[in-house]
Order: structure tokens, then sequence, then C-alpha cells
């Protein structure tokens, strides 16, 4: 008999969709890499983490679960809820080598994946899967590769776009396949309590709770738009189109781009929001220097964050207008971080700019300085006069000082 049993919650007939998605997540990833070092550890409630007063759990296994134990959770009360619960010590290389093999696995299959962190990926799977009879037979195929080969067993999610493959993944664990249409959304979506939707954070799940949004369901029908606005901010109209299963993201694969980049890992992790932003800002000041020392402008700023969990989360903004300073670099860096950070404990923060250009190769018009003041003005004009070994390049309006006529 299988150690794991293969759960499959819908029927076998053809999903007709404009995309089909899979969202492949590893369960209990780094539990159960342990269990694969030391398989003495199988069926006893274990839980990843560090010995620290202030580490949390990375992840645990089913058993330990089923006590309360959760990720993010302090050890120490993990350890009140679990007084049996068997911590143990990341092997992050070991870890990695196991995700190698399952982004490897998938990759065979499609080379559309975007990897989501360690251990789950987004795969666009709309032309392999004509060549299977239904599609959950390449769901399966993939599943039991894993299991097999890697030795992790997965839930696999099947949606027309990311976030309801996403969603599906979460509802059948160990070992499930899920498909979730936009016809079911009502049906499956709705009735999930609004602290399970992708994307909410844990500490606005109060907020939503005091507004008497307790589903999926409250918050899609919810009328007090500006009540939302608020709360939400710039994500607005992006979780409410999730509510009602909507999401027009598409795969982002990594790129190989000249970049300049600089990151901190944490030896803790960290929830402080004046602190995370002040690693914010410091980053920025480094990296504005480095663009100065080299000459160079960025069009494009990203973020990255690294959650307890290994889960990251890249998002940038591409600009019209190139920049190097570091209080605008910032200003964007602020914008993507208070944007999407889940308010979930963060092991690293990263900033990069990309998309770069020499100073000298910038097209100097009016759109680059009629945001900027004074001493900015003056600032970008000093570097472009440095690089040209001039002192052609001026303001407009000193072009007129002396002129009376």
């Amino acid at each position: 008999m299988p150690l794991f049993k293969l759960q499959v919650s819908c029927t076998k007939e053809v999903i007709k969709m404009s995309r089909v998605y899979f969202h492949i997540d590893l369960n209990a990833f780094f539990a159960n890499a342990e269990i694969l070092l030391d398989p003495s550890l199988q069926g006893k409630p274990i839980a990843v983490s560090g010995f620290s007063r202030r580490s949390v759990i990375s992840t645990c296994s089913y058993e330990a679960r089923k006590y309360g134990v959760a990720s993010a959770m302090s050890t120490q009360e993990a350890l009140k809820l679990c007084p049996e619960l068997i911590i143990l010590n990341h092997h992050m290389h070991y870890y990695q080598q196991l995700s190698k093999q399952f982004i490897d696995i998938v990759l065979s299959y499609t080379t559309e994946i975007e990897q989501a962190s360690i251990d789950e990926c987004y795969a666009d799977v709309t032309q392999v899967i004509s060549k299977y009879q239904y599609p959950l037979d390449l769901a399966k195929e993939i599943q039991l590769k894993i299991k097999n080969e890697v030795g992790i067993p997965c839930s696999i999610g099947i949606g027309p776009n990311m976030f309801l493959a996403k969603m599906a993944s979460d509802m059948k664990k160990p070992m499930g396949i899920t498909v979730l249409r936009l016809r079911e959304v009502e049906a499956k979506l709705w009735p999930l309590d609004i602290s399970q939707m992708r994307g909410i954070g844990q500490k606005t799940v109060p907020y939503l709770y005091d507004l008497g949004i307790k589903t999926i369901k409250d918050l899609a029908l919810y009328e007090r738009e500006e009540d939302l606005k608020e709360l939400f901010g710039k994500n607005y109209e992006v979780i409410i189109n999730r509510a009602y299963g909507r999401d027009d993201r598409t795969i982002e694969k990594e790129q190989d781009s000249k970049s300049i980049g600089t990151s901190e890992t944490f030896l803790e992790d960290l929830m402080e929001d004046d602190i995370l932003r002040g690693y914010i800002r410091t980053q920025c000041r480094r990296i504005s220097k480095e663009l100065y020392d080299e000459k160079k402008v960025a069009h494009t700023i990203s973020l990255r964050i690294r959650y307890h969990d290994f889960k990251n989360i890249d998002r940038s903004i591409t600009l019209k207008t190139p920049i190097w300073k570091s209080e605008e670099i910032c200003f964007h860096a602020l914008n993507l971080f208070d944007e999407n950070w889940e308010e979930e404990p963060i092991r690293l923060l990263g900033v990069t700019v990309s998309n770069i250009q020499n100073i000298s190769d910038v097209q100097v018009q009016q759109s680059i300085f009629e945001q900027g003041s004074e001493d900015e003005l003056n600032s970008i004009l000093k570097l472009l006069n440095q690089q040209i070994g001039s002192q052609e390049l001026m303001k407009a309006s000193d072009l007129t000082k002396g002129d009376k006529s």
C-alpha cells in the first residue's frame, strides 16, 4: 500500500479553459525532507526551526499540525501545544538539492514555469496537456514522478489562472489533485474563511472580521467600497478580482539581465515594520552609490521578500524615466514593500535595479527633470557633464540669464 493515499476532488472530464495552470506544492517540505534523512522520524510530530527564543516554525509534519502547531508560530508556543514536538534545525543545502530535482521534473514537461519558492511553482501546461486524453492524467503523472524520484509528496491545483490554481492546491493535502474552475468559484471558493485567501495577510484578517467579512463570499459582495479601499490601498482591485476568481497574471520566468542589487539575510525572522523599512532604505543608498560610481541609471526597481518558510515574493516596477538617486529608488522600493508584504515573518529582504544604461546614453529631455527639485536637477546635470567631459549641458532657464533682448 502506498504511504500517501491519492486524493482527487474532480471528475475525469476534459477541462475546457483558455489557459491551464498547475500550482505544484511540495507537502510539509522541510519536515518530509528531514524524514528522508532520518526515516525513524516517520509518524512523529516534528518541526523545522531554529533554537533561539525568537525562532519560529518554518514547517511541521502533519502529526504536529494535529496539535495546532503551524508555520510562523514561535517554537515556545509550539512546544506548549505539543510537548512531544521534535525540533530540528534546517539542512538548507539538502533542501535546495531536492528543490532542484523537483523543478527539473516540472521543466521536463514544460518550460513555462515560475518558481514561487523553494517548494512550490506555477506551470502553464496549456500546450502539453493537449497530448493527454484527460488533464488529470498529466497531474497524476507529475505528482507520482515527484514522489518516486524526489521522495516528497505534493499537491497540485489546476485552474484557468494562477490564483485559482494556488487556491486549489491548498484544498487537498497531502497528495491531492484539485480542479477549481471559474464556474465553481461560488460553490468552492466563496465558502472559505477569509484567512485562507491567498494575498490576505494575517494582520489584515482581524480588520476584515471587524467589518463582518468572515468568508471570501463576504469580501466579494461587500458593499462599502471605501472601507476596503482604505484597508487594501492600491491592492484593492487585485484582491476583489481574486475574490471573484479573476487573475490576469502570466508566468514570469527568471531573467538574466545586467543588474545591481543587495540583500540582507536576518539571523532571526523579522516582523517589525520600521526595522524592515530601515533595511530597505540602507540597501537603496548602497545601490545609489554604486550607480553613481559607475555613472549608470536604471529603469527597473525590484524587491525580493523571503519569508520564514523560504517562500519568495519578487515584485518590480519599470519606469519610463531612469533614476539613480537613493530617495527615488527608495520611494519605489518601499511602495513595492507596502503593496506586497503579507505581514508574515521575513527571513531576507533584497532590492535590485536593472534595465541599466550608461548615463551618457540617456537622452536628456525635460521629462527627466520635470518632477525633480533644483538640487536634483543640478546633481543630474553635474553627473552628465562629468561623463562627457564638458559643461555643455545646462537648464533651459540658465540659457536666458543675462539675455535682456
